[in-house]
């Protein structure tokens, strides 16, 4: 059995076209599958449209989110439904192919546990690429694990590497991250993402940003060692200058009159104080949506599942 996991925001216009290519890619794979879509709070009619092909296709589950808990937490509650031996994520706006499906399958039955997709190329404009490629190599210099450069949630993963996910409680989540701590055989695909087959992204770049700072806090302890370094460089300034001051004072006549170097000095000081209590509050307040032990997600509703 596979399970392909797709969470959907708003792409009532892209549904019908995804299912048709999904099936399509399907047919010549000798595995059952099921297709399930995670309906994010959305605002459009997707919750409809959903409704009409689960009614229409017994290998159609559907889960409709009591609000918009985000994309990441969306694929969660697929993973954590999820019947297959190995599930496949993609997202819902047909900008990874449904035609690569057996290609990820066959490299499973090869042996592979996890079958990731890199982006060789991206049809996306220009800010977008940049701040994609930028968060990667960030993610490589930092991170306390090996993340793929240009590999996101696109990708396929055995039962075994899902149970090793599934026992992660974190809030924050950043799935490639945690696909990768996982371990097991992994291996990549390069692919071409597509444009966006209809309507407007959802990914927004606030949402992108903010799925980077969940990735670079969730995975790195480097943010909190660059402002230990900040700490010291600055100290080891402000303690340069000092004594620039006190010899000039003393053995010259070139004491330094006016105001403007006191205050710019403080507003320096006083900047990188700020930016270390920033970083130190990322974390804080991880931590504390960790300790309120929330529910993950609330569902409203399951469509096509057994106990229903």
């Amino acid at each position: 059995m596979i399970t392909i996991v797709i969470p959907i925001f708003n792409e009532s216009q892209i549904i019908p076209e995804l299912c048709r290519l999904i099936n399509e890619a399907m047919e010549g794979v000798n595995e059952p599958y099921e297709i399930l879509f995670v309906n994010d709070g959305s605002s459009d009619n997707s919750a409809g449209v959903l409704r009409h092909y689960a009614a229409r296709s017994s290998n159609i589950k559907v889960i409709n989110m009591a609000r918009n808990f985000g994309h990441q937490i969306s694929i969660s509650a697929g993973i954590d439904h999820a019947a297959g031996d190995a599930v496949i994520l993609m997202d819902g706006d047909l900008q990874d192919p449904p035609e690569i499906l057996p290609n990820l399958i066959e490299k499973w039955r090869s042996g592979y546990d996890v079958v990731y997709m890199v982006k060789r190329s991206r049809k996306e404009f220009f800010l977008k690429r940049f701040v994609f490629h930028s968060f990667y190599k960030v993610m490589q210099r930092f991170s306390a694990i090996q993340i793929p450069m240009e590999a996101g949630n696109f990708s396929l993963m055995d039962k075994k590497v899902l149970n090793v996910i599934k026992a992660m409680p974190e809030r924050n989540r950043y799935i490639a991250g945690m696909r990768a701590w996982a371990g097991f055989s992994q291996t990549g695909i390069e692919f071409d993402r597509a444009a966006r087959f209809a309507g407007k992204p959802q990914m927004t770049l606030m949402r992108l940003v903010h799925l980077a700072l969940d990735g670079i806090f969730s995975f790195s302890n480097a943010p909190l060692r660059l402002a230990t370094y900040i700490g010291v460089i600055t100290s080891f300034l402000a303690f340069v200058g000092i004594i620039y001051v006190l010899y000039a004072k003393i053995f010259t006549d070139k004491a330094t009159p006016g105001w403007a170097s006191p205050v710019f000095s403080i507003l320096f000081i006083g900047g990188l104080i700020l930016l270390t209590l920033g970083i130190i509050g990322e974390y804080l307040g991880r931590i504390y949506d960790e300790v309120k032990h929330r529910p993950l997600y609330v569902i409203k509703e399951k469509i096509g599942f057994k106990e229903d």
